[in-house]
């Protein structure tokens, strides 16, 4: 279904959000498994580097902003709504970014490798180099619509 089609049936079960403006996107490396997360209600936090919007000159997300998640295929999966922005050090996470993340066994140690491997492999593609000490952007949001 294409996605302002989505939006549309999205709108007319949820008046409220008429008006609204909303962007369409998908997770991190594995668009399916991630939404699928989100679905399912395991997943409600994300993490992105704070370097990464400062490179490609992006603002950061609002509270309140109401984004399409999408599959690998850019079909809507389902809408969340961004609750909670805040930065913190890659070094600070705790369990519990970890388990709201939902990915893997939801541990931190799982949490720091995968994250690790992640930056490791962005940073060179920016032209930087990753360390422990970078910032990250925790975005905590709820499901809204499936």
């Amino acid at each position: 279904m294409p996605t302002q089609q989505y939006w549309k049936e999205f709108i007319n079960e949820n008046p409220r959000y008429e008006g609204k403006n909303y962007t369409a996107w998908q997770f991190g490396v594995d668009p399916e498994e991630l939404a699928e997360l989100v679905v399912s209600g395991k997943k409600t936090l994300t993490c992105s580097s704070l370097k990464e919007y400062e490179v490609e000159n992006e603002s950061l997300p609002e509270i309140g902003e109401v984004s399409i998640v999408l599959d690998s295929d850019d079909s809507p999966k389902c809408i969340i709504e961004c609750t909670k922005v805040y930065t913190i050090v890659f070094k600070d996470a705790g369990e519990e970014i970890a388990y709201k993340e939902g990915e893997g066994d939801r541990t931190l140690s799982y949490w720091r490798q995968a994250h690790l491997d992640f930056f490791e492999w962005l940073y060179p593609e920016m032209g930087l180099e990753f360390n422990e000490s970078e910032e990250i952007v925790v975005e905590e949001f709820k499901l809204i619509y499936v």
